[in-house]
């Protein structure tokens, strides 16, 4: 039996992982920063289950949270770095203030995370580290520079750590979901105060009073749980992992449009060394 511990799990991808992982009967540390949000998951099988109150941006509470999962169940096997929301906005836009909170959420927090569970994850020489990003990672859409650019910066932390990590035993997986039908793109969603009406054709039709998508979303949050599981429970876990469709089709598209590009310019790429 393992225990998990999953940031995030009032809603959407968060709260299907942890019903999963309750279903499958392994213990789970479901957080929220207000911990009555997730009580009812608890409630569902107490014995195997610890509701925490936790900010990621709270060191405390960071702290708090796997001295908890510690205590209760012995160690973390397993941990989910899922805590985020989506912000839009052209890069001109964007609030400062709201970067640095969107980048203490999605990225320091992880980081907090991740340093938090290591030292027993190490000392246990076993462990998976399992951090949710987007495809917008690596599609960097219009009127999501900061989002795209807050889950990049996620992906470049997870490639160095997996690295590092795999002689001790420890897996490290990078998630990037496409579209599913979570409150991401309607409550979750923040976006900047200030419209810029020369960014109307492009970041504007973004925005949420633009957007369609918002509850017509193709992907099944469950069914994206039990794949994250599978992922994690493997022989040897992804080091990057796809969700959706989409995802796979949009991440084709950029590595084909990408490929093109470079080939593209090829010539001048290469023609930079010293003459010899």
């Amino acid at each position: 039996m393992s225990t998990w511990l999953i940031t995030g799990c009032s809603t959407g991808l968060g709260r299907a992982l942890a019903e999963a992982v309750i279903a499958s009967g392994d213990n789970a540390v479901v957080t929220a920063r207000d911990a009555a949000n997730v009580q009812a998951l608890a409630d569902t099988a107490p014995e195997r289950v610890l509701a925490a109150a936790l900010d990621v941006t709270d060191s405390a509470q960071v702290a708090a949270a796997v001295r908890q999962a510690d205590e209760r169940f012995g160690g973390i096997d397993v941990l989910v770095n899922n805590a985020g929301y989506g912000y839009r906005a052209a890069v001109e836009e964007g609030d400062d203030a709201e970067v640095r909170t969107l980048f203490d959420t999605h990225f320091f927090g992880t980081v907090a995370m991740i340093k938090a569970v290591l030292p027993g994850m190490r000392a246990r020489r076993s462990g998976a580290i399992v951090n949710i990003s987007s495809i917008g990672a690596t599609l960097t859409p219009v009127g999501s520079g900061y989002y795209s650019a807050a889950k990049a910066a996620i992906e470049g932390v997870s490639g160095a750590l997996r690295g590092e990590l795999a002689p001790l035993g420890i897996s490290v997986t990078t998630v990037e979901p496409g579209a599913f039908r979570t409150d991401f793109a309607g409550r979750s969603l923040v976006q900047s105060a200030t419209v810029i009406d020369d960014y109307a054709d492009t970041a504007g039709k973004r925005r949420k009073e633009n957007d369609t998508m918002h509850g017509n979303q193709a992907g099944d949050p469950a069914k994206a749980a039990t794949a994250i599981i599978e992922a994690v429970k493997s022989p040897e876990p992804p080091a990057f992992l796809l969700l959706g469709p989409d995802a796979l089709a949009l991440y084709r598209y950029s590595a084909q449009a990408r490929a093109a590009e470079i080939e593209k310019w090829e010539k001048l790429t290469s023609g930079t060394d010293f003459e010899s």
